[in-house]
């Protein structure tokens, strides 16, 4: 807007310059040919002026403004560029020409922000035949998943379900780790002692009291490099095989009527980004605890 204010501004003046220059010309001693020649160079540079007004606004940044929550290493006020997904999410639309502005509030305030159209979107969701009623939905932003933790001396390989059986398991209270593996726990299949926390399980695992843990990679990264030393958080590996897969999502409310179009430009700035192989270097960044403040 300030923009489009100075452009007025300064088309207004050079109308004013222009009629007064007419009427000096009028009423001096000038040839007409010489008024003709004045007035042709006013003109010229009135031209490219409000050229040089529509040039800037044509590259004047959006901003949109994203409703947000704390969920380390994803989504934090407290870590380097607001976290390793903030960051992918800033760089999607920074390449479509948009700022992003974040606002953080509980998770379940952050999606009625975006629900009501209070702001723009919100991050990272799950896809759901509800939401896609009241929001437009991105391609995944991550594709998080759940892992199997182990100490880099203790080997671990599997394949199945089956290849768990006799291996001492922990888990935390509550938490749904996928059909194959709750049904496998529910018949007693598998051994599973349940904690109270991550933190609690990733202990045990360093005591040796379990022998593998299944957990959110990056989120279980954050809690190694958060709560063990260096030299602790060493010894930690995880096997690559995916217990659980769960893509997350940008929310766009559509009571938002630029919704639409910002969407599918976010989609093309995000791809643009995967193929350029910074998410990965971005997630290797952050399992390694660079994003601390």
């Amino acid at each position: 807007m300030a923009f489009r204010t100075s452009c007025k501004c300064l088309g207004d003046y050079l109308k004013v310059d222009e009629q007064q220059t007419s009427e000096v010309l009028k009423t001096s001693e000038v040839s007409k040919s010489g008024r003709e020649d004045s007035m042709k160079v006013i003109k010229i540079i009135t031209i490219l002026m409000m050229i040089s007004c529509v040039s800037v606004n044509a590259f004047a940044q959006e901003t949109i403004r994203l409703s947000s929550g704390e969920w380390p290493p994803y989504q934090s006020e407290h870590l380097k560029y607001n976290g390793v997904a903030s960051r992918i999410v800033t760089e999607a639309f920074a390449l479509a020409g948009v700022r992003v502005e974040y606002g953080y509030f509980p998770w379940a305030r952050s999606l009625e922000n975006a629900k009501t159209g209070e702001w723009d979107g919100t991050f990272l969701w799950f896809d759901t035949p509800e939401r896609r009623k009241i929001f437009y939905i991105s391609e995944p932003v991550l594709d998080i998943q759940y892992v199997f933790f182990h100490l880099r001396s203790e080997p671990f390989d599997w394949k199945n379900i089956g290849d768990l059986k006799g291996i001492f398991i922990g888990a935390t209270v509550k938490y749904d780790y996928g059909k194959a593996f709750q049904s496998a726990e529910a018949a007693g299949t598998i051994k599973v002692e349940r904690a109270p926390n991550d933190k609690v399980n990733f202990k045990k695992l360093l005591e040796g009291r379990i022998r593998i843990f299944p957990n959110d990679l990056d989120a279980g990264y954050e809690i190694i490099n958060s709560n063990f030393t260096p030299e602790q958080a060493r010894l930690f590996t995880y096997h690559k095989k995916p217990v659980r897969s769960a893509p997350h999502h940008m929310l766009f409310s559509k009571r938002i009527g630029r919704n639409r179009t910002m969407t599918e430009r976010f989609n093309k700035g995000l791809k643009q980004l995967k193929s350029s192989g910074k998410i990965e270097q971005y997630l290797t960044e952050s399992r390694k605890g660079e994003y601390k403040k």
